[in-house]
């Protein structure tokens, strides 16, 4: 197999057309690509095949029309549901999935493809549609490496290629860790929001004043480097802020809840981990410290 792609014609079909997908089709056309695209709904592609893009009339034509194959769906269910029936036109290609799902389920959907003499490679893309391909855009990868080396030029457009091994779960699973981080922040700013609501404060009073916070808390700018030596080495000083402290805070926040009337799930929730916490002898130790009753045992 080739190791290199430098032909500016290189054949690339693109499998979903939502704003992710499309911002793909726009990115390989303008590096000169021929792009063939396929949708459920087939309108989707009219603005596209204007753009100098192919239209397939269905997955096995697309699946025929190109050696790389890349999809951005839904989730793996979404692969099953096109590809299942084109099964017989799978032998051959590269399945670049950029579509979200567990590792498991990429785990599942790399051994599918290979019985179909296919290779698959588990992508999760690290950017919004809007700053795909530029500057801070990257893609995590994982799966076969001689598939990732032939085409990683290709998929360089996209954004910084960050290729995390041979197991096809890992690239979900990092993906995965960073919209926890991004979820759990935007449920966090939501519930604030609900909750200065209930004494007549906007959104738009508010926010300004709570992300700034947010972005020069000590906790959260130290974070990369302290933060991660104490959840590494297991090792949680509390000279800074302790579990009892921020536990204390945790029960206020959920009491203030409890008051104004607002949903009070997620304050629950990070009070049991410092609750947690205590009770497993950490209450004079850095909030870091709630790691040690999360993680894996």
């Amino acid at each position: 197999m080739s190791t290199t792609h430098d032909s500016a014609h290189d054949k690339v079909t693109l499998i979903g057309l939502g704003p992710m997908g499309q911002a793909m089709v726009r990115i390989f056309l303008a590096a000169g690509h021929d792009v063939t695209v396929w949708n459920r709904t087939p309108s989707r592609a009219d603005d596209l095949v204007a753009a100098g893009a192919l239209r397939a009339e269905t997955p096995k034509d697309a699946l025929a029309a190109s050696k790389l194959v890349v999809l951005s769906l839904t989730d793996y269910a979404a692969m099953d549901a096109i590809l299942g029936d084109a099964s017989a036109a799978l032998a051959g290609r590269t399945l670049v999935n950029l579509s979200s799902d567990t590792p498991d389920v990429t785990r599942e959907a790399a051994r599918w493809a290979d019985a179909h003499g296919a290779t698959l490679l588990v992508g999760g893309v690290m950017a919004p549609p809007g700053m795909l391909g530029g500057e801070g855009a990257y893609v995590y990868y994982s799966g076969p490496a001689e598939a990732f080396t032939t085409y990683e030029k290709v998929l360089t457009l996209l954004g910084e290629p960050r290729y995390v091994g041979e197991d096809p779960g890992a690239a979900q699973l990092l993906y995965q860790a960073h919209l926890d981080v991004f979820l759990t922040a935007l449920s966090g700013i939501a519930h604030a929001v609900a909750l200065v609501g209930t004494a007549g404060v906007s959104a738009a009073e508010f926010l300004p004043d709570a992300l700034g916070t947010l972005a020069t808390t000590d906790a959260m700018t130290g974070l990369s480097e302290t933060g991660a030596a104490a959840f590494d080495d297991g090792v949680h000083p509390g000279d800074l802020s302790t579990a009892t402290m921020m536990g204390a805070t945790a029960a206020h926040i959920l009491g203030a809840s409890e008051s104004a009337g607002i949903d009070t799930a997620l304050p629950r929730a990070v009070l049991s981990h410092y609750e947690r916490a205590i009770a497993a002898g950490h209450g004079k130790d850095n909030w870091t410290s709630i790691f040690e009753v999360i993680k894996a045992r």
